[in-house]
């Protein structure tokens, strides 16, 4: 089982989009600008370290780079059976997931990441790494600093992170050496992050989140604040809220995925830090990171090698293959609208039209109810243009929401090779 984890602030790095500038879905970079109406590209491109840290800058420019690995992914037929994204990149697993759209996320973030920057304004705060303690020995040297200091993110075996005010969390560093940190590093960030010092940006953060349309997610999303998983919209624009405040428990979240039978992590964005914590979390897994185009072919072999994804693209009329399942894809950019739901699973914002199939009509089912599409059978629209299935199977449920924008070769709905019982 393949899962997908997406960085958070504090792994852009200058130039970190330049590996993309060529390939397809570079077109993203475009999209986010528009969204944002700034120049992400330039972000990417040519700014530099101090100009990147800057928290609205930071968390915009790092959403944006995963999104662009995301498309990349995604061109190649691949989908995770799970999401997970360390802080910000929540908001990435949750456009993989189909929770939220791209320009919904966009905008979320844009608006998170300005609130955070104003609350680090209002109340100063610091952030560090500590490596060699267990979580016990961090918590109390944080208790025993007497002050505002807390644990901030569980992110593997032996490695934490604490944040509060600065002096409380050089205190808090100098009591965890001495109960046997081997190390403690500060981080270059604004403010402290996921503590009670950012209390002061959650009305902002709720503000944009009430505005936002969240779908059920077509696979699971594990949060930072529970380690759970969660499938249903209505809890997320809560646990984005809480996520402010609260610490990232990532190894506990690996655990999750590791519970649900992943036995293939890719983490999708710039760096390479998950990666690092997947493969000392996660006993047996494979681990992959995917921050340029030449990474892709790595990820499909890793993939490959989870028995799921024996993939390969065919010739003709934008049909993507598998074993037994077979895939509809866009046959341009634009904008998709399904012709009917069929009552599959998927994304359940999709309003079901009247008719199906290409003559209209409603389409078989088979005996365990799933619709039966046959040969040339309208799945949707891209723009103006008609998507057909070129082969004949289940349709087990729609990868695309409608109004969603997709990039040519994207999956559309996911099919079932039909067997007799389908029939």
């Amino acid at each position: 089982m393949l899962a997908f984890t997406f960085p958070g602030q504090g792994s852009q790095r200058p130039g970190m989009g330049r590996a993309w500038v060529a390939h397809p879905s570079w077109e993203v970079v475009g999209e986010a600008s528009e969204v944002a109406g700034r120049d992400i590209g330039r972000l990417l491109l040519d700014a530099d370290l101090a100009e990147l840290t800057l928290t609205a800058n930071a968390q915009l420019a790092t959403l944006v780079a995963s999104l662009v690995v995301l498309d990349a992914v995604e061109r190649l037929g691949l989908v995770p059976a799970a999401c997970a994204g360390h802080s910000l990149g929540e908001y990435s697993a949750l456009v993989a997931s189909g929770c939220i759209a791209l320009e919904e996320a966009i905008g979320l973030v844009a608006e998170r990441g300005q609130a955070m920057h104003e609350a680090a304004d209002g109340q100063p705060g610091a952030m560090a790494a500590v490596l060699g303690a267990d979580d016990d020995a961090v918590d109390a040297a944080c208790r025993r600093a007497e002050g505002d200091v807390w644990l901030a993110n569980f992110n593997a075996p032996g490695q934490v992170v604490i944040a509060g005010a600065p002096e409380a969390v050089a205190a808090a560093g100098d009591l965890a050496r001495e109960l046997g940190a081997r190390k403690v590093m500060p981080l270059p960030v604004e403010g402290a992050f996921h503590t009670p010092l950012m209390a002061s940006a959650r009305p902002r953060l709720r503000k944009a989140l009430a505005a936002t349309t969240f779908f059920d997610p077509d696979v699971p999303v594990v949060a930072n604040v529970d380690a759970r998983a969660h499938s249903r919209a209505a809890e997320w624009p809560g646990l984005l809220s809480a996520q402010l405040c609260s610490p990232v428990r990532w190894r506990q979240s690996l655990e999750t995925l590791g519970a649900r039978g992943v036995t293939c992590v890719a983490e999708l964005g710039p760096g390479g830090v998950l990666t690092g914590l997947a493969r000392r979390s996660l006993t047996g897994a494979t681990a992959v990171a995917v921050a340029k185009p030449e990474d892709l072919e790595a990820l499909v072999e890793a993939a490959a090698g989870t028995g799921t994804w024996h993939a390969y693209a065919a010739a003709h009329q934008g049909e993507m293959l598998y074993s037994a399942e077979r895939v509809v894809v866009a046959p341009q950019a634009g904008e998709f609208h399904p012709v009917a739901t069929f009552g599959v699973p998927g994304p359940e914002a999709l309003a079901p039209v009247a008719g199906g199939g290409a003559g209209g009509a409603s389409p078989r089912t088979g005996a365990a109810g799933a619709p039966v599409l046959a040969v040339g059978d309208l799945v949707g629209h891209v723009g103006t243009v008609e998507a057909r299935t070129p082969f004949g199977g289940a349709l087990v449920a729609f990868l695309a929401h409608d109004g969603e924008r997709v990039s040519e070769g994207q999956p559309l709905a996911w099919l079932r090779v039909a067997t007799e019982g389908d029939a």
